[in-house]
């Protein structure tokens, strides 16, 4: 997600690489969505770069939303900011006047946790601070992280945990989550990470980086349903590209990543049957990929921001129109 505010610690992640591949779509004009808001770096740069463009930016978190709309007051003209998530593109796009296909230049998508989502400790993303176990982007709707520990099955939990965080101790993590809530109901990460510390054996806290980590992501994907939405979202993104309209996604986590390279690749691959010899006319790929695997961010810019290590960026360009 965007990781920007107005202090030098926070620079918007891959800025000019997004801005190399996005630009020559921009530069007569057009609508740009940022899917992922945050705090409005991304979209700054490109308000301010590109003058004929117009901005439609979406977030889940109203706060968000609120600081980003400071932020981008000098473009107020030339901005629509929608409260919604990724998956809401094309409802966002009615709600600017526009058609939910074939009318957008560009689209930036910036998966993850934002670094003002991380930065408030209330918020319970991080596992280094004690704080109330919420984790949801949109603070006004839906369960907590809390209402998953407390609530859910021995089962459901060791599928969150296996599933999201890739943990390989879920099942002895659940158990031991089960156990604790009978005494006492989760309130607070620090209660977690006490858990985790008494469920993961200690060779294997002392490699692979903090305990917590896998199982703090998983809870986070899991009251947001990140990848349900990114799996609804990325077809209506690529659905309201028009021709020579690009797309730039980052993920933080490989199954983010894993979405859109599977994404990706079924809608640049041809639809001619695999035995004729020739293309049938109106068949071949509707994209194009622009990126050679997952690009990541350089040494310098994560010495610059150690929050952009860990990002995958992919991107690809409508050359055909759907059938």
């Amino acid at each position: 997600m965007d990781h920007a505010d107005h202090t030098p610690r926070h620079v918007p992640v891959l800025l000019h690489r997004a801005d190399e591949i996005l630009g020559p779509a921009l530069e007569s004009g057009g609508v740009l969505i940022d899917a992922t808001l945050g705090l409005g770096g991304h979209s700054e740069h490109f308000l301010r770069t590109y003058p004929e463009i117009r901005l439609i930016g979406l977030d889940r978190d109203t706060n968000a939303l609120r600081l980003a709309g400071e932020r981008l007051e000098p473009y107020a003209d030339r901005i629509t900011l929608v409260h919604t998530t990724y998956d809401g593109i094309a409802d966002a796009l009615t709600e600017a006047g526009l058609a939910a296909t074939d009318s957008v230049r560009a689209i930036l998508m910036d998966l993850g946790v934002s670094s003002m989502q991380l930065d408030e400790a209330d918020r319970g993303f991080a596992y280094s601070v004690d704080a109330p176990l919420d984790m949801r982007m949109d603070p006004t709707t839906g369960p907590t992280a809390a209402d998953v520990l407390n609530t859910y099955s021995h089962g459901e939990l060791a599928r969150v945990l296996k599933t999201y965080g890739e943990e390989r101790f879920a099942g002895r993590i659940a158990s031991e989550i089960v156990k604790r809530r009978a005494r006492q109901p989760f309130t607070t990460s620090a209660q977690l990470v006490e858990v985790l510390y008494a469920a993961i054996p200690a060779a294997t806290r002392r490699t692979g980086g903090h305990p917590a980590k896998r199982t703090f992501q998983a809870l986070r994907i899991e009251v947001n349903r990140e990848l349900e939405s990114l799996e609804a979202a990325l077809p209506a993104a690529l659905d309201a590209l028009e021709i020579g309209g690009r797309i730039v996604v980052m993920s933080y986590q490989s199954l983010e990543d894993k979405v859109v390279k599977h994404v990706f690749a079924a809608r640049s691959a041809s639809r001619t049957p695999m035995d004729l010899p020739v293309e049938l006319p109106g068949m071949g790929p509707e994209f194009r990929v622009l990126t050679r695997g997952a690009e990541k961010a350089s040494a310098a810019e994560i010495e610059d921001n150690p929050r952009a290590a860990p990002v995958r960026m992919r991107a690809a360009e409508r050359i055909q129109a759907t059938p």
